[in-house]
């Protein structure tokens, strides 16, 4: 993975509006990466100063281990959480 990927990655979850969320597949796909992994090996090394908790499981869902700080920090900006999903046809950001 380059430096070039890395801060195309970046850019797409900084840009992520507050209340809204994307898939790791949906970032990659904005940043014209091949695959959601490296998404999610982005985040894990370097995503600490991103919004990062606006980044979902392509089911709605969170990784089990960041499953209730994700959840939390995604309710306080306003989404509803049910039974531990995310209804991403409703807070799916979408760019107009």
């Amino acid at each position: 993975m380059n430096d070039e990927v890395n801060e195309r990655v970046r850019e797409v979850i900084a840009d992520i509006p507050r209340g809204r969320v994307l898939t790791y597949g949906d970032v990659a796909a904005r940043a014209g990466v091949t695959s959601a992994r490296i998404v999610g090996r982005i985040l894990a090394t370097d995503g600490a100063d991103l919004p990062w908790q606006r980044v979902l499981r392509a089911d709605g869902t969170c990784a089990a281990h960041l499953a209730e700080r994700q959840l939390s920090r995604l309710r306080a900006e306003g989404v509803t959480v049910t039974s531990g999903r995310i209804d991403l046809r409703r807070y799916r950001w979408k760019e107009t």
